[in-house]
């Protein structure tokens, strides 16, 4: 006997705390039949409340809304303040304030102004940091209030559609497959397929399923109450509100439904990255300078460095390598992205999700309400072998279409809204799914509906699902008392086809179905299919009532009534058309041209599929060359799989394949289907669909996944960015990362987005890391290394990183896509980070070089011009002899450091602008008179910095403090022809990088 043990369930009553079960045990909603629960709320089940009801409910029970969760503020604040570099510049400032007191002797006031300077930098990003949170929250808030939040309710006698805020307790509220349970209900009405996701509350996957009768004492384990949060994954029902707001268990428990997902976005993570590079060096070179100063200076030159020029030499060196422009510029490209969001009209639970997007390489979208309108209409049907379009002009409908009208119009889980039953027939709405509204429309186009409801009364339903890929029903004549049903089905020719063993004729007598028969079936089915139309097969039977001995409502009565679905007559077929969005094809386009492939994965039979992505430009390649399944080899060589046959070296070819067939592929054979240019999945499954999306990510794609179905919700979830529509059902919302409330189009500018957050911070860096890292910390390694004067002084140090290089960092952020952001594939996140080697060869052994280098002689010129020779310095670790005094020697170092100050923010003027493009010239992408590429925010960067140089540099009470002086007015010049020239190289390796894509500069570039 085996020991093994099945894994126990989770008990949402477990899951909760002592006091939330305490509170919840005197609920007794779940006991009471329903006549004694309407009773108790005052409402009844077909009526629900009158408006006064509502008006009283509503001042006693108030909104159906919750208290916003906790801030977490103390953890916030902490982050704010200490993420990324903050932790650092704290130290470093705590520091110098040791080194100026007590360590100093005497002490110098430049330590103290540096350590002042370092801990306001500290509680500067910390304001930033915050401020990009409070921001972009606000955007993202504002956006949030557009997602629908609707529900379908009996009030008064008649059905209408209100926000879920609105519900009081004694609404009778209508659920369908994908809704999002609005209040904890007790159901007075459920399909035996009625299921809940309960994840949000318990953790556990595995669809709760619902029933009309309690099942349990415990009112969190029953299946009769359906709690607030909940979806609704399979099947429909109705039920009474019994609570709403924070007297739901939701509200109890304080837990949100929407919460980001978990982990580090690729953003994020290249920030960290970027951290991590920049402190490690931090610590590689402080570790350098205090063994080099104990082992060495301090013993050979006891005099030269002291130990609180020591500590401020090591805060220096932490200066030098911190770009401590980044996070503003971060700051500033998150709140641009947050606002660029609202106006596409997009939201995202995490703005770092959009730079995801940005590295998409694989797009899987589902096709109905994504690619497609989600707004059907029947455009033929047939009875036999009579084919017929809409509208049918017929005045008297023969009995046949009357029969065919019949079961579109009551195997169907829509109906009219009464609200515009006034309006024509295309004007008025109908409550359910596109295709149910897009059947039910036909039926009333042929009879009225209401007409069909007064004669028939539904007995059972199973709804349809994803899985069955069909609906059925059972009803019962109203209007005489007889000893049969009659069971109806609608759904896929293809599943139903094997139930049928019959075919009604157009003079509404009925055959055997014979294998010529189901050919001319199925030559429809796929005549139309090719048109890129949904088809569905409507077929009944009559049922005699003694064959379903079971309990209406039970497992076992469903059991029974699927064994007798067989046998059936085929009533005829309907052919829907759901039209591709118009922005769609060119979306699909414009991500192709982006190196973004794109994917349809489907539930719609192969040829409506294939007939749809062709004309969503999903599928290019001619009808004869497209492949199937049977043109994957069961074990491949990769140099001869049939997409590379066709397009060596790259993506090519298109498959189309169905969901059956996918779940038969091994490794081998899904190596060679990620080889194809253009794929179709049809008849998928939502297991399937994941399947999809795990194998690509296997590929190291990077995979977006869209859809707005509740078989969507596994895959979105899975997926890197899952991407849902706002028209779509609560369940692929809640899973989804990014939600487009306005149209598909949408994701062009999120992939945009997230493309120019990525490229703008590479930029911010390039031009951060010349002035701001390489050569400033040259400087301090000349100290030590060669005893020469630290000829730019810690503190210009913190005025070039924190003020005049923040501005030039901060419109980086405003500049305009290149104009190939569109044009030129995704990053390889693998091996493509936001600081590679690429741009720190560029950062410093191109610009950093010449920065240092003609800053360097700068100083070094002035002071041999000032009577301090380079010879007389080199070497000298202080000891410069009687000649030099000690005032003089400081005046003239004073004078060089400025003199390096100034040489490199000039110097940084023109690295701005050549950084500001990667490839194109500064003519071609100028920064003003082109309006594409314009940012007028430079030019007052450029005067900002200018004006701190002046302050620091002119102002005699500063002089004094940090030690800096007035410089000569060549010394303004002179670095401009050096920038010219910086300029000029530049543009020459852009030239080059163009007109030799494949050449040593092109491969070199950043």
């Amino acid at each position: 006997m085996s020991n093994a043990t099945t894994p126990a369930t989770v008990s949402l009553a477990d899951t909760l705390p002592a006091r939330c079960r305490l509170e919840l045990r005197d609920l007794k909603w779940h006991v009471l039949s329903p006549a004694d629960l309407c009773e108790n709320l005052q409402t009844t089940i077909t009526g629900g409340l009158s408006p006064t009801q509502i008006n009283l409910a509503t001042a006693l029970y108030g909104w159906n809304t919750h208290k916003p969760p906790p801030s977490r503020l103390a953890h916030k604040i902490f982050m704010y303040c200490f993420g990324g570099f903050g932790s650092l510049l704290l130290v470093g400032g705590v520091l110098c304030l040791i080194a100026w007191r007590p360590l100093g002797n005497p002490p110098a006031a430049a330590n103290a102004a540096l350590g002042i300077i370092l801990i306001f930098v500290f509680f500067i990003q910390a304001f930033f940091n915050a401020w990009q949170d409070f921001t972009s929250s606000r955007v993202m808030a504002s956006i949030t209030s557009m997602l629908p939040d609707d529900c379908l309710i009996t009030r008064d006698g008649i059905q209408v559609t209100v926000a879920a805020t609105e519900l009081v307790p004694g609404d009778i509220v209508h659920i369908k497959l994908g809704d999002k349970i609005p209040a904890d209900l007790r159901l007075v009405d459920a399909s035996t397929d009625l299921k809940f996701d309960r994840s949000i509350l318990t953790g556990e996957s595995k669809p709760f399923p619902a029933t009309v009768d309690f099942t349990d004492n415990n009112y969190l384990e029953t299946h009769n109450i359906a709690l607030q949060g909940t979806h609704c994954v399979c099947g429909k029902g109705t039920g009474v509100v019994v609570d709403t707001g924070e007297k739901t268990v939701f509200g109890k428990i304080a837990k949100l439904s929407s919460q980001p997902r978990k982990g580090l976005t690729n953003l994020q993570r290249e920030i960290l990255r970027f951290v991590l590079v920049i402190v490690s060096l931090v610590v590689f070179v402080d570790a350098l300078v205090i063994i080099l100063w104990a082992t060495w200076l301090h013993k050979d030159y006891p005099d030269w460095i002291n130990v609180p020029l020591l500590v401020v030499d090591c805060v220096s060196v932490a200066v030098a390598f911190i770009p401590e422009g980044l996070p503003i510029a971060l700051t500033t490209c998150l709140t641009i992205t947050a606002g660029s969001m609202k106006r596409n009209k997009i939201l995202c639970k995490s703005l770092a999700t959009v730079e995801t997007l940005g590295s998409v390489t694989l797009i899987c979208s589902d096709k109905t309400g994504t690619l497609t309108k989600n707004k059907m209409f029947v455009t033929n049907f047939s009875i036999a072998d009579q084919r017929h379009e809409i509208p049918y002009h017929s005045e008297t409908p023969s009995p046949a279409v009357e029969k065919l009208a019949a079961v579109a119009g009551l195997c169907n889980n829509g109906h009219f809204d009464a609200a515009t039953a006034h309006l024509p027939l295309e004007q008025k709405k109908i409550n359910g799914d596109a295709t149910d509204q897009a059947v039910l429309r036909y039926s009333e186009s042929i009879g009225p509906v209401e007409e069909l409801y007064r004669r028939w009364r539904k007995v059972y339903e199973l709804g349809f699902n994803s899985k069955n890929k069909f609906m059925l029903t059972i009803i019962e004549s109203e209007e005489e008392e007889k000893q049969e049903y009659t069971l109806m089905m609608k759904g896929a020719p293809e599943i139903l086809l094997s139930r049928c063993n019959y075919v009604l004729r157009p003079d509404g007598t009925t055959t055997g179905l014979s294998a010529q028969w189901k050919r001319k079936l199925q030559q429809f089915q796929v005549e139309w299919a090719t048109e890129g139309k949904r088809v569905l097969l409507l077929a009944q039977k009559t049922l005699p009532k003694a064959q379903i001995v079971s309990t209406p409502n039970t497992v076992a009565y469903s059991d029974e009534v699927l064994a007798a679905a067989t046998d059936l007559v085929v009533v005829g077929l309907v052919a829907i058309v759901d039209p591709p969005r118009s922005e769609t094809p060119g979306v699909i386009d414009t991500l192709r041209g982006a190196g973004i492939r794109v994917f349809m994965v489907t539930g719609d039979f192969k040829h409506t599929a294939a007939a749809i992505a062709r004309a969503c430009n999903i599928l290019r390649t001619p009808t004869g060359l497209v492949d199937d399944f049977t043109a994957l080899e069961i074990s491949s060589n990769s140099s001869m799989d049939p997409a590379n046959e066709k397009h060596p070296g790259s993506f090519g070819g298109a498959i189309v394949l169905e969901g059956p067939e996918i779940m038969t592929l091994n490794q081998s054979q899904w190596d060679q289907l990620a080889k194809y240019e253009e794929v179709v999945f049809a008849r998928t499954t939502p297991e399937q669909k994941l399947r999809i999306v795990r194998e690509f990510q296997a590929r190291d794609e990077v995979v977006g996944m869209t859809g707005d179905g509740v078989n969507d919700a596994p895959s979105l979830k899975q997926a890197d960015v899952g991407i849902a529509l706002g028209s779509g059902s609560d369940v692929a919302i809640e899973a989804a990362d990014m939600v487009l409330l306005d149209s598909f189009d949408g994701i062009v500018g999120a992939v945009r987005s997230g493309r120019v957050v990525f490229d703008n911070l590479r930029k911010t860096i390039a031009y951060l890391l010349p002035a701001g890292s390489f050569s400033e910390l040259w400087p301090v390694m000349i100290n030590v290394l060669f005893g020469l004067p630290q000829n730019l002084s810690s503190f210009l140090m913190i005025i070039i990183c924190c003020f005049t290089d923040c501005a030039g960092a901060m419109i980086m952020a405003y500049e305009s896509p290149e104009s190939d952001i569109l044009t030129r594939g995704p990053r390889k996140i693998r091996s493509q980070h936001l600081v590679d080697r690429k741009l720190l060869f560029h950062a410093y052994g191109f610009v950093g070089i010449l920065e240092c280098t003609c800053s360097m002689a700068m100083s070094f010129w002035h002071m041999q011009r000032r009577g301090l020779p380079f010879s007389a310095i080199w070497l000298r670790y202080g000891n410069l002899g009687p000649q030099y005094s000690t005032e003089f020697v400081t005046q003239v170092v004073n004078e060089g450091s400025s003199v390096y100050f100034v040489t490199l923010v000039v110097m940084q003027f023109f690295n701005l602008m050549g950084t500001r493009t990667r490839r194109l010239s500064l003519f071609q992408s100028p920064p003003i008179g082109k309006k594409e590429t314009q940012n007028l925010y430079l030019f007052p960067a450029i005067l900002f910095a200018l004006a701190i140089a002046f302050i620091f540099n002119y102002i005699p009470a500063l002089q004094n403090i940090i030690g800096t002086t007035q410089i000569q007015v060549e010394y303004w010049f002179l670095p401009v022809a050096f920038g010219i020239g910086l300029l000029s190289l530049d543009e020459g390796r852009k030239f080059c990088v163009r007109k030799y894509p494949n050449g040593f500069l092109a491969r070199m570039a950043w």
